[in-house]
């Protein structure tokens, strides 16, 4: 069958900015303002739907994310913690307060310029993989390089498929691969760019334990290799005490903030 590759834009610069991962070992009470702000969130507010079925989600959220951390969301269900994530991520607008994401204040971005932004800075990885079902799983990997306008975009997706361990599944289709394997391919895809940051919507919440654990140890280990800032939302207090720094949120305010050991 053809191959079905995307074009984009070509000429976005998607090349991040160095990360100060040395600073993350000396940190002291204050894990997250001891480190330059990777996010910066003030002042949040965002209500969802219309009317009478308008929801308020999020209630004035303030939040420093610091260059290189492992922040966790957790939170019961309905606490905001997905909605804070996609915030966080240039995905949802606030309806007040700031969103600033390397450096960038995402309120004065267009809606392309946002896309743009995202491309070079932010990965994302979602519950639901969210891959292309046209597309194999190299091609799948290689869109956000192509966008980016990356020469050697097959070459860097079939490299990211390999240290995720699907080195000999490149050209299959997302229907012929397991959960595990299409979360693997979802996490090759955000990481493909070198973003700064990455985010992570309970990346194991489809997949068996099993699977689920190992998943969470490529996820850690791109985070701890490359020097990425992470935020994961989860359910899983396991799993948040991996990071190093968890944020509670309860009815769309943030009700504690603590480090973990």
């Amino acid at each position: 069958m053809a191959s079905q590759r995307w074009t984009g834009r070509p000429g976005f610069p998607y090349d991040r900015s160095r990360i100060l991962v040395g600073l993350k070992k000396d940190r002291m009470n204050d894990t997250s303002m001891a480190l330059p702000a990777a996010i910066r969130l003030s002042g949040v507010n965002l209500s969802l739907g219309h009317d009478a079925a308008r929801v308020h989600i999020l209630k004035n959220i303030d939040l420093h994310i610091g260059t290189g951390e492992a922040v966790g969301l957790i939170g019961p269900s309905g606490s905001g913690k997905s909605t804070l994530l996609m915030v966080a991520a240039g995905l949802e607008r606030p309806d007040t307060g700031q969103v600033h994401v390397a450096g960038q204040d995402l309120g004065k971005l267009d809606e392309d310029a946002l896309a743009r932004f995202r491309g070079r800075h932010v990965g994302i990885v979602f519950q639901s993989f969210h891959l292309i079902p046209t597309m194999t799983a190299l091609e799948n990997v290689a869109v956000p390089l192509e966008l980016a306008g990356a020469a050697d975009a097959f070459d860097r997706a079939a490299q990211e498929l390999a240290a995720v361990g699907l080195g000999a599944r490149v050209s299959h289709y997302p229907a012929q691969l397991s959960g595990g394997e299409q979360q693997r391919v979802a996490l090759a895809r955000a990481l493909a760019p070198h973003p700064a940051i990455l985010v992570a919507d309970e990346p194991t919440g489809n997949l068996d334990e099993a699977t689920g654990r190992e998943i969470v140890e490529l996820l850690f280990a791109g985070h701890e290799k490359r020097g990425t800032t992470l935020v994961l939302v989860t359910h899983d207090p396991s799993l948040a005490k991996r990071c190093d720094r968890t944020v509670r949120l309860r009815s769309g305010h943030i009700e504690r903030a603590e480090q973990d050991a």
